[in-house]
């Protein structure tokens, strides 16, 4: 089981964006990296494919690395995962509070 997962509430505690909130889109395991919605967003020019069309300027959100993020509680304080056996299912708990991280 990993310790984030989409849909998670996460702060950013390294880089240009330090210190912002928001949720996950997308993870990648492979490279260690995911996406937040609204954080790291980036802006792409894209020349025209065909003659008829105009040039655009394409804004998306680019990938973070995960040791750059912290999941964050309900009450919205950073916190470590951790994780225990409850009716014999392994749940994600947040190491502050002991609550359960939906």
């Amino acid at each position: 089981m990993k310790k984030l997962k989409i849909g998670d509430t996460v702060k950013i505690i390294l880089g240009k964006d330090k210190g912002k909130i928001g949720t996950i889109k997308s993870i990648f395991h492979k490279k260690n990296t995911l996406v937040i919605e609204g954080i790291n967003t980036k802006i792409k020019h894209v020349k025209p494919s065909r003659k008829e069309e105009a040039g655009k300027i394409i804004t998306f959100d680019a990938p973070l690395n995960c040791s750059n993020v912290m999941i964050c509680d309900e009450n919205g304080k950073t916190t470590r995962v951790g994780f225990t056996t409850q009716e014999n299912k392994k749940v994600r708990i947040s190491t502050k509070t002991k609550n359960l991280i939906s």
